[in-house]
């Protein structure tokens, strides 16, 4: 894997040669991991009820939400005709995913506080089970993103 291959690498402005770009190096099995984390969450070959552009959006939403703007940026350009959602602003009804939308924000801020009823809310609007999942997964993925790119930024001494 390349530098260029890496989102955590180059969302965090981490350049070859430097001394942050050498101390990943030494664990470059962690950053190819959490490339194929990626890989898997955003891009699953199983979609399930969430393709690709919707999961690309709300992974740009949930960015948005953490003010990391260029991880946003990143995960816009694959939101496609789904990128109204990656605008905080937006509740998702329009595109009847409001449930979806409310669920999300709330794993990604307000964790402790999911209860029985966010779940049985998504399952009322027919969301299944495996998709539910789906989403935990993907907000969990971008919690642990957005932290190693946070600390990638620090080691380089950028204040985020």
């Amino acid at each position: 894997m390349t530098h260029n291959d890496s989102t955590v690498l180059t969302i965090a402005g981490v350049t070859n040669g430097s001394a942050v770009a050498d101390a990943t190096a030494t664990r470059a099995n962690i950053i190819e991991m959490t490339q194929s984390a990626e890989n898997a969450v955003l891009r699953p070959e199983d979609c399930g009820a969430f393709d690709h552009a919707t999961r690309a959006a709300l992974a740009a939403r949930v960015a948005r939400l953490s003010a990391d703007e260029a991880l946003a940026q990143h995960y816009l350009a694959g939101a496609g005709d789904h990128a109204v959602l990656a605008d905080p602003s937006e509740t998702g009804a329009g595109q009847g995913l409001g449930t979806v939308v409310a669920f999300v924000d709330k794993v990604a801020n307000q964790t402790r506080d999911i209860a029985p009823e966010d779940i049985a809310g998504l399952q009322a609007e027919g969301i299944a089970d495996a998709d539910i999942v789906r989403l935990c997964e993907l907000v969990a993925f971008l919690a642990y993103q957005i932290r190693v790119i946070a600390g990638l930024r620090l080691m380089q001494g950028e204040l985020t």
